[in-house]
């Protein structure tokens, strides 16, 4: 066995590597660390000097599953495919490898080099076939090992889950019980309080996003727990993640489930990658109910992941209606074209950000392709809150009550997470205090840092205090009677707590979404040109209006139409109409300023027709007889366009010489001096030459 070592062996070095595959391990099981640490008087009884002996030990805590993350074992590859390294002491051959393809590749490289594989019992040279055959064996033995162990303890998990028994690590707001290997809930107060406030406000917002913007518009923060069974408590910022977390985890509702997620293994960028993937809840493995005290019913876990689904909106899902935005489109996520039945979306479009429903479904016409159809969204959005207002007529006492009582009851929530907060920074104020007394004065070093300790706790119990004081007031921690009497009176009038300002689209949303599921709009076609509109209650009921096309001018009030009426029998010009119009304070049903266009829309859908054939615009004059130029004579003037002249007023360049004039339907008139037209001109010269607008400016 000895002859296996020659020369040449001795003269390189040796190497004596070192593997445990877990920090617990090197920890837990020492004599395993020290009979591999022993290898080394091997290595020196062989022949090798003291200094010729190299220990690698990188590799303590490294699975050997790969070589991902085995810097040790790299390093040892290397050395032997140079050259430097006589021989290799392991424990046995699974210390090296985990892996056959690993495994073989070092022998590979060993048996090139003539390097000898040295373990506690023999040595083995891997260019004799009969050792290699050996060391191939056991390479594939302790790969096979490694899975048989896996089994075991998988097996020995899985039965443990099945009664219930098996350690999870538990999430905030629990607590692992040892005497009944069960999970019970944090003793802690203010952490109970802070989890149980997460799902009410869930119920009322219907999503992640809006209960961690609640808490942190309410400054409060969401408890975490450090590592290991008993972490040490903390308090972090309300991200929607966390939020999450806690809505997603079926350990709040008195479930106890093993194999919400699994492993998978891929290749990406040509390395191996291990993922974790959630599985969805009817894949899990193991599910015990009413395991352990709980937080919220099993129904309303499964409700909320439905909501959180549905907040998701996915093409390949049409079902899903999406979380509601702030937008204004009012049927956002629940709109269905009648035309193909895809999901309608909502967009805004113009200065304004006007709301319109549209389906960019594809239709083919003849060679070309279209988009389906869209819709502004004003007299619809209007249309359905007038039937959800009328639905909702409940009893004017109870409904008044209920809202003072549901009003206290959220204030009392928010005081109490105030006050609790309060108490733990009294509570951790006057500990620090007593570790300051407690210590000998003399000893400065120590003293020193518990005194800093215990003034940084009373500076953050008052900035606490301040903070309450100031949120008692801004934030209505509080309600005062005549908070309460402002409620009931709100509550008597539901359309003025919909139209009021401090009442969000979201909230609107919410609202329509628990009486309604589905709209669907349909475009009609002849001459109404209009959209049937039918909503689909939560009751199943089924409600059909029909609403006439949005045309400016159509839904105006009576004066206005009688007036309009009077002056288009009198032949008087569209834009006149609209001049008249505009100087009486009349707008459209939109409440903007009438134009000759708005009036021949208005004609066109009331077939009402001029008494004469006669232009649909009427050019006004060049010049008045007081020397004001309109546009066009401003143009004629300096021979450019009338665009030109406008781009000119939009930029201060030329200004109306009437203070009142300007606007849609009412025409500017200009001065023109000598002076502006000389400025003019040299405006002309250099947009015509196409010069940068800062030199415009400098005119």
């Amino acid at each position: 066995m000895i002859s296996k070592v020659g020369a040449a062996h001795l003269q390189r070095r040796a190497v004596v590597y070192l593997r445990q595959s877990s920090l617990k391990q090197v920890v837990e099981h020492a004599e395993s660390t020290r009979r591999q640490y022993a290898l080394r008087e091997r290595a020196l009884g062989l022949g090798w000097p003291a200094q010729s002996i190299d220990v690698v030990d990188d590799d303590l805590g490294r699975s050997g599953r790969s070589t991902d993350g085995r810097s040790g074992f790299q390093r040892l590859s290397e050395g032997v495919a140079q050259g430097q390294i006589g021989a290799i002491f392991a424990l046995d051959v699974s210390r090296f490898a985990r892996s056959s393809a690993d495994w073989h590749r070092l022998l590979d490289l060993c048996g090139l080099a003539d390097v000898v594989i040295a373990d506690e019992q023999a040595i083995y040279d891997p260019r004799d076939h009969n050792d290699r055959l050996l060391l191939g064996i056991k390479g594939t033995m302790s790969e096979a090992e490694l899975g048989w162990m896996r089994l075991r303890l998988r097996g020995a998990r899985l039965a443990k889950a099945r009664r219930g028994d098996h350690f999870l690590a538990p999430p905030i707001g629990y607590q692992w019980d040892e005497t009944v290997g069960r999970l019970r809930l944090d003793p802690d107060e203010q952490v109970q309080e802070a989890i149980r406030l997460i799902f009410e406000r869930f119920r009322i917002e219907r999503s992640a996003y809006a209960v961690a913007r609640y808490l942190m518009v309410n400054e409060l923060m969401i408890p975490k727990r450090g590592p290991g069974k008993h972490g040490e408590l903390g308090w972090a910022q309300p991200r929607p993640s966390r939020v999450l977390q806690i809505l997603t985890n079926p350990t709040y509702a008195g479930a106890y489930v093993f194999g919400r997620r699994e492993q998978t293994i891929g290749l990406k960028n040509g390395k191996v990658v291990r993922r974790h993937a959630r599985i969805a809840a009817d894949g899990w493995k193991i599910l015990h109910r009413d395991h352990h005290p709980a937080y919220i019913s099993w129904e309303e876990f499964l409700k909320i992941q439905k909501l959180l689904r549905d907040n998701r909106p996915r093409r390949d899902c049409p079902d899903r209606h999406g979380a509601p935005m702030k937008g204004e489109a009012l049927l956002q996520g629940i709109v269905l074209c009648g035309q193909c039945g895809h999901r309608m979306s909502a967009a805004y479009g113009g200065k304004k950000r006007h709301a319109r429903y549209s389906c960019a479904n594809p239709i083919k016409q003849g060679t070309k392709a279209r988009t389906c159809w869209s819709v502004a969204a004003r007299m619809i959005d209007g249309q359905i809150a007038q039937m959800v207002l009328s639905a909702v007529q409940p009893a004017e006492i109870e409904l008044s009550l209920a809202v003072v009582r549901e009003a206290d009851r959220q204030t009392q929530t928010l005081e109490s997470q105030w006050r609790m907060s309060l108490e733990r920074a009294r509570y951790e104020a006057r500990l620090a205090e007593r570790r300051y007394k407690a210590v000998d004065p003399d000893n400065r070093v120590v003293a020193r840092t518990l005194e800093s300790d215990w003034e940084s706790r009373l500076e953050q119990l008052r900035e606490l205090e301040a903070r309450f004081e100031q949120a008692r007031t801004l934030k209505r921690v509080e309600l005062s009677q005549d908070d309460r009497s402002r409620i009931v009176k709100l509550t008597r009038s539901l359309p003025r707590v919909w139209s009021a300002k401090t009442t969000t689209m979201s909230e609107r949303k919410n609202l329509v979404r628990i009486l309604i599921r589905e709209v669907c709009l349909t475009p009609l076609k002849g001459t109404s040109m209009g959209t049937r509109v039918d909503v689909l209650w939560c009751t199943g009921a089924v409600t059909t209006v029909n609403i006439e096309r949005q045309l400016p001018g159509v839904h105006t009030d009576l004066l206005t139409k009688a007036l309009l009426r009077e002056l288009v029998e009198q032949g008087t010009t569209a834009i006149d109409v609209a001049a008249t119009l505009n100087e009486r304070g009349m707008t459209t049903a939109y409440g903007r300023p009438w134009t000759n266009i708005a009036v021949h829309a208005y004609c066109r859908h009331h077939r009402i027709r001029w008494p004469r054939r006669m232009p649909s615009s009427i050019r006004r004059p060049d010049q008045r007889r007081d020397g004001l130029c309109s546009k066009h004579g401003v143009a004629r003037m300096l021979g450019v366009t009338v665009n030109a002249v406008t781009y000119w007023v939009q930029r201060g360049w030329l200004k109306p010489a009437e203070k009142s004039a300007g606007g849609r339907g009412v025409p500017s008139w200009f001065r023109l001096d000598e002076l502006t037209i000389r400025r003019l001109k040299r405006v002309r010269d250099v947009h015509t030459r196409a010069v940068s607008r800062k030199k415009l400016q400098t005119l």
